[in-house]
């Protein structure tokens, strides 16, 4: 467990010497590299007295003096709120995430949150590595999104998870439907950043942003829509919903970003409580026994409807 409000004191020694200081700090911290970063962002990391910047690579004999945060009380609280858990056992647990739930508590988001469950579920067989607001949680997927995220039940998993989303080994397959006729698979390679104008949206940048990568593939046409594959590179929020918008197909029943307030879905409101998204699979190294695990999981039933109606029409 983290030792928060201390200070440590990290050594490099030659056989980490040439690598980034976050990298190397998370490691040697057991702290996910955006919690380090934020470290760095902060002046928190010292070397021979002196601030530490992100673009420092380590040498041998460095002496990294870190402070770490204080604790915070937590501000989450277990709620007994069903979860329909795919698959469990002592080091992770893989969970179908309903449509209209957020991940972990945000402003205007305090109660009824994933992580809200899950500390009823697993109490504190949670990894601690993100903090007392975001405890076991690797990735996310967005509140009006339903689908598969995994969760790490103790920081070694947690490392494990968090490298393999970085180096892209973990692949999250999404089902959607796009609005408009897509008739062949193609690749959005488009950096995403925060909104010019629009910040509580985020959108496709020409300068800056970060860099983002979604693959798309066709599985039939619908009645002015197109049932979709698409497989994540990169991790970005929002990312399919921007890119697909940015190539004229945002996804059905997404006001945000151009897919909501369709002729179809102003005839069928009650059919839906988000985007027609879902993250239907998920595959990576299991960080105990070190095999191949892949997980899969239906739509929801709003959307099997969408698409029958769809059909019909």
């Amino acid at each position: 467990m983290n030792e928060y409000g201390t200070k440590k004191i990290v050594s490099v020694t030659e056989a980490d010497a040439g690598k980034r200081v976050d990298v190397f700090l998370s490691a040697a911290l057991g702290m996910s590299r955006s919690a380090v970063q934020q470290l760095l962002d902060a002046s928190a990391v010292q070397c021979s007295g002196h601030t530490v910047s992100k673009s420092l690579r380590t040498e041998a004999g460095n002496v990294f003096s870190v402070q770490l945060p204080p604790v915070r009380e937590c501000e989450v609280l277990p709620e007994n709120i069903p979860l329909d858990i795919v698959y469990e056992d002592e080091h992770i647990v893989v969970v179908n995430k309903p449509q209209g739930m957020v991940v972990h508590p945000a402003p205007g988001h305090t109660e009824g949150t994933l992580v809200s469950a899950l500390l009823y579920h697993a109490g504190s067989s949670l990894s601690d590595i993100n903090g007392v607001i975001r405890p076991g949680i690797v990735h996310r997927i967005d509140r009006d999104t339903s689908g598969l995220i995994v969760v790490a039940k103790n920081n070694a998993a947690h490392i494990s998870l968090a490298a393999q989303l970085a180096d892209h080994s973990m692949y999250r397959i999404y089902s959607a439907i796009l609005r408009g006729r897509i008739d062949a698979a193609g690749t959005v390679d488009a950096s995403i950043g925060r909104h010019k104008t629009d910040r509580k949206k985020m959108a496709v940048l020409r300068d800056g942003g970060r860099h983002a990568v979604t693959h798309y593939e066709p599985i039939r046409p619908l009645t002015g829509h197109t049932l979709c594959r698409l497989k994540l590179e990169t991790g970005r929020t929002h990312q399919i919903r921007v890119h697909m918008s940015y190539i004229g197909h945002p996804v059905l029943g997404d006001p945000v970003y151009g897919g909501g307030q369709t002729p179809f879905e102003k005839k069928h409101p009650a059919l839906f409580h988000g985007q027609c998204l879902h993250a239907g699979e998920i595959s990576f190294v299991h960080p105990a026994s070190g095999e191949q695990v892949t997980f899969r999981c239906d739509p929801p039933q709003d959307f099997m409807r969408v698409l029958s109606l769809l059909d019909q029409e």
